[in-house]
């Protein structure tokens, strides 16, 4: 009897012996086989904060401006295209009190560009400050003596039809029915070997954040703006509020109209209006003009429904111009599209 049940005692421990045995040869074998197979638990990383960029141009790029000459008498409204794209547009009086337009492009593909018009001296100075190629159809006397004394890369559509085509299905009068592309301005460059990059910083200093001018020194509400260019030129915007930009009209003694783009169908807009006065005089039988550009005065800066009072410097025709607060600390302009509206001395300036 004692035999037996000191054989099923040991039966038993041997059974418990067993069954630890295979427990820990099952453990070790799954700890250093199937444990290593599975991918080791990653950590989840801190996520960096972004870093917020401008939008309007790529400061990163080297990529060089494009100035183009925009006709902008009375009769090429509404077929205009391509304005919305530019992140600078200069507007300056020409012959009988009509203004051109100089939009500065950069990084863009435009498959319509236009209508192109004819150069004036004083638009190359503004042309040299953005160190742009400058596209025209066609030039004053004066103004092809400048852009050979002064060296600037330019393309004349009168030397090179292949960078423009003729739309004659417009109501318009054939000189004012040339545009142009991307496509082809690039291929016009390749052709003359002009520099496809630069060096040179953009004119006007971009804020990512949003700057609120009312706190600002002699700030003043600015939901409508008035810029007279002569009794039968006039330029105007509305301040959108909910879009946080001004909506661009022009005017003629016959009335007001809304500046739209041909393609989109659109009325332009800018987030930015940089409007100051230089005196004016006429310099030949047709009323050319001359511009008194060079120098220092006083304008606004005008953004988000309010403008302030600014100073400008421009001390040689190459050089850049300088905007700055009264403070003298130069200015920032919020993160957007900029009209800059250099306007007659003895034009009316309306900010309310």
């Amino acid at each position: 009897m004692r035999k037996r049940r000191h054989k099923k005692k040991k039966r038993i421990i041997l059974f418990i012996i067993f069954f630890l045995l295979i427990l820990l040869v099952g453990g070790y074998f799954y700890f250093h086989f199937y444990s290593e197979q599975k991918e080791p638990v990653k950590k989840e990383q801190p996520k960096k904060e972004e870093i917020k960029k401008v939008k309007i141009i790529d400061l990163d790029s080297n990529t060089r401006n494009i100035a183009v000459m925009y006709n902008n008498i009375s009769d090429v409204w509404g077929y205009q295209s391509g304005l919305q794209d530019a992140y600078v547009v200069y507007e300056m009086i020409v012959e009988g009190g009509y203004t051109r337009l100089m939009a500065v492009f950069n990084d863009k593909d435009l498959k319509r560009i236009g209508t192109i018009r004819s150069s004036r001296p004083y638009f190359l100075d503004y042309a040299l400050e953005n160190d742009a190629i400058y596209i025209h159809f066609g030039a004053s006397t004066q103004a092809l003596r400048d852009i050979k004394s002064l060296g600037v890369d330019n393309i004349n559509f009168m030397n090179y039809s292949a960078g423009y085509w003729r739309d004659k299905n417009l109501n318009l009068a054939y000189e004012h029915t040339a545009f142009s592309s991307s496509s082809l301005i690039d291929k016009a460059i390749t052709k003359y070997s002009y520099r496809k990059t630069t060096n040179s910083k953009p004119v006007l200093n971009y804020s990512v954040s949003e700057i609120d001018l009312s706190k600002l020194e002699g700030a003043i509400p600015a939901n409508k703006v008035f810029i007279d260019y002569s009794a039968s030129r006039s330029t105007s915007y509305v301040y959108d509020s909910v879009n946080k930009v001004y909506l661009r009209s022009q005017g003629t003694a016959r009335g007001t109209y809304k500046h739209t783009d041909a393609t989109t169908k659109k009325q332009y807009t800018a987030k930015n209006i940089i409007t100051y006065k230089v005196s004016n005089y006429s310099i030949d039988s047709y009323d050319r003009q001359a511009l008194n550009n060079i120098g220092s005065g006083e304008g606004y800066y005008i953004s988000n429904g309010y403008a302030v009072p600014i100073t400008w410097s421009k001390s040689s025709r190459k050089t850049k111009t300088v905007y700055r607060y009264l403070d003298g600390k130069q200015i920032n302009v919020n993160d957007g599209n900029t009209y800059i509206q250099i306007q007659p001395s003895k034009e009316e300036l309306i900010i309310e």
